[in-house]
Parts: structure tokens; C-alpha cells; sequence
């Protein structure tokens, strides 16, 4: 039973910018409104932020010093539900429509008016309660596959396995799906490397070639629906 005193803290909102007047203007907005602010600077540090403190919704620039912010998305979406809020320059309708296919829930462009962004940030929060949004279990186990998708590690029998952040988004969004859960081509195209590449399966034979490599004795566990996709399972 959880303690009534850890029902009251605040919700948790991670903004990811590296612009320090962005902070400096939202960190006491946030503040001031009832959340729990964190920062966070680059890609990296937001995506080990969002892994360690589970904050109840994000506020993502796409324009990061370390990664594109399109990218950020579905690894966010990895071991997260909750909402993304893109804060962008980029005003082009592709910009947006890439980052909502990717697993945005709004898009709100910069420079904006702090009332529109708490009353969208307010928003994205009663859906996500009003559909019990709930992050994925962080644990997953197939055969002697485990997952930490929260660490971003996997382990075969113990050993842990040197993945490219590529191989690993791959890999991740197999065991997202759910064991046994065919997830086509383009879904895994546009998870892993973005909407814009949903026709590009050359990239998927290349690389579930190379994840097949790692998991050595245990590459069964990927298994090939011709013309479809590929699942994540034991062999039968």
C-alpha cells in the first residue's frame, strides 16, 4: 500500500532543453503551479533522468546538442508513458507530424505563452490519468533474455550483452510489443529510426543480423514473419 504521504508529492515534470533561459523561466512557472520541476541539458541527461525519477510527463526540445530530439521520442517511449510534450522553433507541419507519429502527444512551438503550455501540460496529464497510463514493466525476460528497459541493459544468462543504441532501441521495441507479438516492418522502422524511414527495411535485415550475432546461441529468440516483421519469442 502505497504511503499517503507519497500520494501527496508533487507531480514530477522533466524538461529537456538546452537552452538555460528555458529553465530559468519554466523551473519556478513549474514551481509555482505544483509540480516538481527537473532538468535536464542534453539527451542523455534526459533520458537517464526520465529512466531514474519516472516523471508524470515531459517537456522535450528537439533541438539538443547531443541527439536530435525526433530520436529522443521513441526511446523515451521505450520504458515511459508518460506524456511528451515537444517544445519546439521548428514550425514545419513535418517537424510535427514526425514527432507525433513518433510518440508525442503535443507539440507546442517556441516562443510560447506559459499559460498555453500549463493548460496543454494539464491536459496531456487528465488523459494520461483518465486512460491509466502506466509505464511498461521495466523488467522482461524471454528465455534467457532479461531487459532492464528503465537501464537500458540486457543480459543473456547472466552476461551482459554490448549493444549500439540502435541495436538496443530495435531490441527494446521486440520486447515492448510483448513476447510472442509480431510488430511489423514499418512499426519497427518508425520506432527505431523514425517515421521517415518506415519504407527503409533494408536497415532492419541489417541490423536484426547483427543483434542475431550478439545473442549468439539464444538468436532463435527473434524470429522472422516473412513479409510481416519480426517477433520476440522462443523458438517453438
Amino acid at each position: 500500500m502505497s504511503s499517503p504521504l507519497a500520494d501527496l508529492s508533487p507531480p514530477r515534470i522533466l524538461v529537456v532543453d538546452d537552452e538555460p533561459q528555458i529553465h530559468r523561466f519554466l523551473t519556478p512557472a513549474l514551481a509555482a503551479s505544483g509540480y516538481e520541476p527537473i532538468q535536464a541539458e542534453n539527451a542523455s541527461a534526459g533520458l537517464r533522468l526520465a529512466a531514474t525519477h519516472a516523471p508524470a510527463a515531459i517537456l522535450l526540445d528537439l533541438g539538443l546538442p547531443d541527439l536530435d530530439g525526433q530520436q529522443v521520442i521513441p526511446r523515451l517511449r521505450a520504458f515511459t508513458a508518460a506524456p511528451i510534450i515537444v517544445l519546439s522553433a521548428r514550425d514545419e507541419e513535418c517537424a510535427k507530424v514526425t514527432a507525433l507519429d513518433a510518440g508525442a502527444d503535443d507539440f507546442v512551438e517556441k516562443p510560447f505563452a506559459l499559460a498555453e503550455l500549463l493548460a496543454r501540460l494539464r491536459a496531456a496529464l487528465r488523459r494520461a490519468a483518465a486512460h491509466g497510463q502506466e509505464a511498461p514493466t521495466p523488467l522482461v525476460r524471454v528465455g534467457p533474455l532479461e531487459m532492464d528497459l528503465a537501464a537500458r541493459k540486457a543480459t543473456i544468462g547472466g552476461t551482459l550483452l554490448k549493444l549500439t543504441p540502435r541495436e538496443w532501441d530495435l531490441l527494446a521495441a521486440l520486447a515492448r510489443a510483448g513476447a510472442g507479438r509480431v510488430v511489423t516492418q514499418r512499426q519497427l522502422l518508425s520506432a527505431v529510426w523514425g517515421p521517415g524511414h518506415a519504407e527503409s527495411s533494408q536497415y532492419l535485415r541489417v541490423y536484426v543480423g547483427h543483434l542475431r550475432q550478439k545473442l549468439g546461441d539464444a538468436a532463435s529468440l527473434i524470429r522472422t514473419e516473412p513479409g510481416v516483421g519480426y517477433r520476440l519469442g522462443p523458438a517453438e
